[in-house]
């Protein structure tokens, strides 16, 4: 797991509050401008995105709870955590139950996977709709095992930045990187370069915008020399970038967390975004920072053509420092009196360090009982899980100037809590798919004045009901998972909304699991392809019937059938047929098997191979499937068939680990 920056850095806030000296509150504000006009990042609210959270079952190549937990191969518990503060899962389509205890109000405790691309789409549909401009992807050392999760999760970033309009940049972070300085050029040539064609890649001044964390830093995480780190930065830009340096606070002075003799690597940058958590933690330290770092921080960068992107932060929950929103709110203050046009958030996600704006547990009934978590409200104010990401929203109108400049907080901690409206009852809960050990449920959404924020399943046992999971507020599907074969079971659904307002219970739903855990996973579930023929269509490979087949259309492979089985599935066998009349003679299929979590970004989970289907024994290929693959979506690729110029295919059954 990657070193938080916190971590290393904290011993330097103690040197930077009493290096102090006492300029006055309008020092160098007038001279303040930018280097550049506004693009992508200058006059914009950039948000750091860690996007490094995984689930066991979600699919992710890395494995297990990266980063929720302290062993990542055991699930989370009070015993067993990385983080410290709880996210809000009530809008997420997909959560994961952990081995906390469950929630103070009595509902399991449950955390997201950034690996599913729903929850990327929930993260960036959040910066939209709080006035978030911009996300800059982290991304650690991509050559050692957690390569192919990064890589992953900056297709992701990409899909759910086009779909919502908020740009994103690529921004590397050097942290334990010893062969940083050939691998970093690599990376971008062979991999990120190619995420500057999308419409929403962040763009300044023309170019292509990249970051670069960690130069200059007096650590033993970050020993690069400056000419290692010079001519990392000059390669950046001979290949047309815009750079942005992540550099020490005392990179100016070049002392405290910076080493000497980096000056001229700092003022290669076209822009400096000096570094703050752990530097700060209350209004005066922000007032004192203002004095000693931002003013002639600014003067320094307008000085020599660069611009500035300092950085602001809501505070660690666990530290006790957000003041609900004072403290962050003072640091934006700061900077519209300095006029400085842009900042960097730092963090939207960061649970680890507490520091995150993203939707957080904002009382002890939406954090685990016994955890130790602390909430939003920890200083005896209520504030809405959203208050931060409401807060950087108006602390950017206050620096673009649609608001005033205000020394006084304008966003409220909490939303309308007057409101006791509760939703409607999801209408029509019923079971749509049973297996051995699971059954699917579906539902009618519900309505609610101010706005469904999630749902509440529940096991009904006589009159007590227990919850079993959560679903977000637009989700209208759930699979229960864990279920014992051949057992009869009861289910019901609840709506909450953000006021806390909870719905009265759904329409009660009876399932019975299947007699065995064998169960064909993909009986009957929805299919998608590349092309059929006539009448021959995907459906036709998972109706239960071996007469009816897909085919697709001839001379044109690589061709492509794919089944959504509802859920994240463990896979062991998928078991292939052709119809059994000998009419269909002897044949061989190239097959490959590609995997999803999401359904839009897909990995190999079996290479392509020669598959022989012979009528003389069932005209059958069975395709045995790597241990602890899971995927909501398989794809079965064709590139070859011997007896017919297409894919074809009567049965595709899907059986579980």
């Amino acid at each position: 797991m990657a070193i938080s920056r916190r971590t290393v850095l904290q011993a330097a806030s103690a040197a930077g509050v009493a290096g102090a000296v006492g300029l006055g509150p309008g020092a160098f504000a007038s001279a303040a401008t930018a280097a550049s006009p506004p693009g992508d990042v200058v006059g914009k609210v950039t948000v750091g995105y860690q996007g490094w959270f995984a689930c066991a079952g979600d699919g992710a190549p890395i494995g297990g709870w990266w980063h929720w937990a302290q062993n990542w191969g055991q699930t989370p518990s009070s015993t067993n955590k990385a983080i410290v503060a709880w996210p809000d899962v009530r809008d997420y389509r997909t959560s994961y139950r952990t081995a906390f205890a469950n929630l103070g109000n009595g509902q399991p405790a449950a955390l997201f996977s950034s690996y599913d691309q729903s929850t990327v789409d929930v993260h960036f549909a959040w910066m939209k709709q709080y006035g978030i401009d911009t996300a800059a992807l982290q991304r650690f050392n991509p050559t050692g095992g957690e390569g192919p999760t990064r890589d992953a999760m900056a297709l992701k970033v990409r899909s759910a930045a086009e779909s919502t309009s908020v740009k994103f940049y690529v921004m590397y972070d050097v942290s334990d990187w010893t062969t940083m300085q050939a691998d970093i050029k690599s990376d971008w040539t062979d991999k990120m370069r190619t995420h500057t064609g999308s419409s929403a890649y962040a763009r300044q001044n023309g170019k292509p915008v990249v970051c670069i964390w960690g130069f200059g830093f007096s650590d033993s995480q970050r020993p690069f020399t400056p000419d290692t780190c010079l001519d990392v930065v000059n390669w950046f830009k001979a290949q047309g970038c815009y750079v942005i340096g992540g550099v020490p606070t005392w990179w100016r002075t070049g002392d405290r967390d910076s080493r000497p003799g980096f000056s001229a690597v700092y003022h290669a940058f076209d822009m400096l975004s000096p570094w703050m958590v752990g530097r700060i933690s209350n209004a005066g330290d922000a007032d004192n920072f203002y004095n000693v770092a931002t003013v002639p921080d600014l003067a320094e960068c307008t000085a020599s053509g660069i611009d500035y992107q300092p950085c602001v932060l809501p505070g660690s929950v666990g530290d006790r420092q957000r003041a609900h929103g004072d403290f962050m709110w003072r640091q934006f203050y700061n900077m519209g009196r300095a006029r400085v046009p842009s900042v960097y958030i730092s963090m939207f996600d960061e649970y680890n360090e507490g520091n995150q704006i993203a939707k957080t547990a904002e009382s002890q009934a939406w954090v685990p009982t016994g955890s130790g978590f602390l909430a939003l409200d920890e200083d005896g104010t209520a504030c809405s899980s959203d208050y931060y990401m409401r807060l950087a929203g108006d602390g950017g109108r206050m620096l673009k100037g649609q608001i005033a400049l205000t020394a006084i907080r304008p966003t409220p901690p909490t939303v309308d809590h007057a409101d006791r409206t509760a939703p409607s009852a999801p209408a029509n809960v019923r079971s749509v798919g049973v297996t051995g050990t699971t059954v699917d449920l579906a539902w009618a959404p519900a309505t609610d004045n101010v706005g469904v924020t999630g749902y509440r399943i529940r096991r009904v046992i006589g009159d007590s009901a227990t919850p079993v999971g959560t679903a977000g507020g637009n989700a209208t599907s759930f699979t229960v998972n864990g279920l014992t074969p051949s057992t009869d079971y009861t289910f019901d659904v609840q709506a909450l909304d953000a006021a806390g307002n909870v719905s009265a219970p759904s329409n009660r739903v009876d399932a019975t699991t299947s007699t065995s855990t064998t169960d064909n996973l993909a009986l009957n579930r929805p299919t998608t392809e590349s092309t059929h023929t006539q009448t021959y269509g995907c459906a036709n490979a998972v109706d239960g019937s071996v007469n009816s087949y897909w085919e697709s259309a001839n001379n044109a492979f690589p061709q492509w059938i794919q089944v959504d089985l509802g859920a994240a599935r463990g896979i062991a066998r998928i078991v292939c047929t052709l119809p059994p009349a000998a009419a269909w003679a002897t044949r061989s299929q190239t097959i490959a098997v590609q995997g999803s979590t999401d359904g839009g970004t897909f990995s190999t989970v079996r290479a392509a191979a020669t598959c022989t289907f012979d009528p003389s024994s069932g005209n059958t290929a069975t395709l045995t499937i790597p241990a602890s693959t899971t995927a909501r979506h398989l794809r079965l690729v064709f590139t070859a068939n011997s007896g017919w110029p297409a894919a074809q295919l009567s049965e595709l059954r899907v059986y579980g680990a």
